[in-house]
Order: structure tokens, then C-alpha cells, then sequence
């Protein structure tokens, strides 16, 4: 049982593009993902390197790296990057496909909503529940 659950969990490295007026985007990133449900260990190398760990029955790199550049990271897209990630994304689809997971994007709404929850904005209703149907 222990080889298993090592074997569904992954080991990646999140590279960013040194061009971004965030010139700390690992640190960023790995702040917007650490409550995510399935990513179980995130280290900032450098400002431009994250390593992550996550569950492969949860997460995919792809899905990780779709909602960082959603959210206006810029990820490294130099050439030796981006076969290494083309492989990921095609091993990665192909191990869950073999495991019978579909594609949810829960992950990614929890990134969202955590972001939402967390920025100062005037979006609040104050009324109570029952009075907002009222407008």
C-alpha cells in the first residue's frame, strides 16, 4: 500500500520566466497554492523555481500550471522546459486515464475561490440571505 500511494505521488518542478514584474514569482505561487487540496509539499528554490509535490489522483501539472498562468504567471518557455513539461502533461494524462480519473477542474475553482476570499474588494453583501431576493 505504501508503494502505491509513492507511486501516485509526484514530484515536479514549476519553472518561471525571469520577465515578470513579480520578480518572486515562486514565492507567489507557492503562497496561492498551499491550501489546495492534493498538493501535499511546496518549496520556493529560488525566485524562479518552485518545487512541488502533489497527488496525482487529485492534481495534474497541467492543471497546476493552467491556473498559474491564469492567474498572470509567466512560466519559463525555453526548449529543454518545454518537452520536460509536454511529457509530464502526456505521462500524467495517461496515468489517470489508466486510474479511471476524469478531468474535474475542482482544484482549480478551490485556487480561485481562495484568491477571491483573500483580495480586499467592495463585492460584499452585508444584508442577510433572506433579504437579497428583494432587489
Amino acid at each position: 500500500m505504501e508503494r502505491e500511494s509513492s507511486e501516485l505521488l509526484k514530484h515536479r518542478e514549476i519553472h518561471f520566466c525571469r520577465l515578470h514584474p513579480d520578480q518572486q514569482q515562486a514565492q507567489s505561487a507557492s503562497l496561492l497554492l498551499a491550501d489546495v487540496e492534493g498538493i501535499h509539499q511546496l518549496r520556493p528554490d529560488n525566485a524562479y523555481l518552485l518545487q512541488i509535490s502533489y497527488d496525482i489522483t487529485q492534481l495534474n501539472l497541467n492543471l497546476i500550471e493552467d491556473v498559474l498562468i491564469d492567474l498572470g504567471f509567466h512560466l519559463d518557455n525555453s526548449l529543454i522546459v518545454k518537452l520536460k513539461r509536454a511529457l509530464y502533461y502526456y505521462t500524467e494524462e495517461v496515468e489517470r486515464a489508466n486510474l479511471g480519473i476524469d478531468e474535474c477542474g475542482y482544484a482549480d475553482r478551490q485556487v480561485f475561490i481562495n484568491r477571491y476570499c483573500k483580495l480586499p474588494h467592495g463585492c460584499r453583501d452585508q444584508r442577510p440571505e433572506h433579504w437579497r431576493n428583494y432587489l
